[in-house]
């Protein structure tokens, strides 16, 4: 007669060596977040063009680019409760779906207002997707492995944004803007059944729910084939009181949210700022839009690789130091940007930088925002995290045309392009100081 036995789900995730299960999951968030990266990028690539064919100014192109990041930020502030109350799965597909849908739209648009228009709705599908995506890896990652895993995985964003760089001036030139955006609808679509099929949900969110045994049982099972789940109860995590949104102001994680907010806001205004304008900054000083798009896409190859080695040192060392660090050098090799126009080598030697410290440091806070909040609010945490550090892209993205509008040099432009990284690198800076003597995960976070 077999006893029942208690099982502690992610004491269970971090016994075993990284399943063939797991890089799937990790894997097919890496897809969708690749494709997030690419929408989200392919305006900036198509806004020369659309320049061109409707005779538009800076300050008029500045409406669409903002559009799309305000309905990520509202997309982000609906769908990370709604990814704690009803599932990380159902979420990240139906979002993937919506965004795909949403984007084929923008292509039959008659005008930029209209563009503009359809580019917010965009965004709400992809605000959605990312943050869900970023919860459920997290949830499948043994602790000592987390942040590496989760920056691998949302280093889809950055290939994803250099994928667009990459194809854009070729699909722009072949097929005019619209065929961009097309694809960048038909690949979400085409994901969205492929992640039903095989996507599971996350086996901490099923304990939290108090799931049926054997479902939390399947899922596992497939983590470690080996391990004997039968008459298993498991445990390991708590239901705190109160909505997910409160939660987050909960003693011990309010003054790390607000700090992590900033850390968001700061760290994509630059971001967006630098990737939304820069095709025009590069094409401006002489540069071929084809050459202007390779160039603009070494800010994401940048990010990419920054992603990576900062992943790793978050591992080994304090992530709030390592994130102060990135951004920081980040902040440099912006102000370089601004006397860098003249020299195509060290152009692409100072944006490639930019991105490491800027783009790569972006997916680190991810990573840290994901570690610090409880399973009952982690896809609040993580989603509202990136919704203020969408305000600051909206703002990232809006300010470019009004900087360049004013007639400074890009020596000044640049400069004034810095701080925020800089003052990010500052908010990390303070949490690792506020809570020097506390570990990396809250003391409330500790039982979720």
């Amino acid at each position: 007669m077999s006893t029942k036995h208690t099982i502690d789900v992610q004491n269970f995730i971090n016994s075993h060596t990284l399943s063939r299960f797991q890089k799937l999951v990790i894997a097919l968030c890496f897809a969708v977040v690749a494709i997030d990266g690419f929408d989200t990028a392919a305006v900036g690539f198509v806004a020369p063009a659309l320049k061109m064919q409707w005779s538009l100014t800076p300050a008029q192109l500045a409406p669409l680019f903002g559009s799309g990041l305000f309905g990520l930020m509202i997309g982000a502030f609906i769908f990370g409760p709604m990814a704690d109350k009803i599932g990380r799965k159902a979420v990240l597909v139906a979002t993937t779906l919506f965004f795909g849908l949403a984007s084929i739209a923008c292509a039959f648009s008659a005008s930029i207002e209209m563009l503009t228009v359809l580019r917010f709705v965009t965004g709400l599908g992809l605000g959605g997707a990312m943050p869900a995506a970023i919860t459920l890896t997290s949830e499948f990652c043994p602790e000592r492995e987390r942040s590496s895993l989760v920056t691998l995985m949302f280093c889809g964003f950055t290939s994803g944004s250099a994928a667009a760089g990459l194809l854009g001036s070729h699909v722009v030139t072949a097929y005019g803007w619209k065929g961009l955006l097309v694809l960048g609808g038909i690949l979400p679509i085409a994901l969205a059944p492929v992640l039903w099929a095989l996507l599971p949900e996350s086996a901490r969110y099923l304990t939290l729910k108090g799931a049926r045994s054997e479902m939390i049982a399947a899922v596992l099972q497939r983590v470690a084939p080996e391990a004997d789940l039968q008459d298993a109860i498991f445990s390991g995590v708590r239901q705190p009181k109160g909505s997910p949104m409160l939660q987050l102001f909960e003693k011990g994680l309010a003054t790390g949210t607000l700090l992590i907010w900033l850390t968001f806001f700061m760290s994509l205004l630059v971001f967006y700022l630098l990737s939304s304008w820069l095709p025009l900054v590069i094409t401006n000083a002489g540069f071929s839009l084809a050459n202007a798009s390779l160039m603009a896409a070494t800010l994401a190859t940048g990010g990419t690789v920054g992603a990576i080695v900062i992943g790793r040192l978050m591992d080994r060392f304090d992530p709030r130091l390592v994130l102060a660090v990135s951004y920081v050098l980040a902040g440099v090799f912006v102000v370089l940007l601004g006397s860098a126009t003249g020299s195509p080598r060290l152009l692409v030697f100072a944006i490639f930088g930019a991105g490491f410290g800027a783009a790569g440091a972006q997916v680190g806070v991810n990573a840290l925002a994901a570690t610090y909040y409880p399973t009952a609010s982690r896809a609040t945490g993580v989603s509202w995290a990136n919704a203020f550090g969408r305000i600051g892209s909206v703002l990232g993205s809006t300010v470019g045309g009004f900087l360049l509008s004013f007639g400074w040099d890009l020596a000044t432009v640049f400069s004034v392009a810095a701080i925020p990284a800089f003052v990010a690198g500052a908010a990390m800076l303070a949490k690792a100081w506020l809570y020097a003597s506390a570990p990396i995960i809250a003391k409330p976070v500790a039982a979720g």
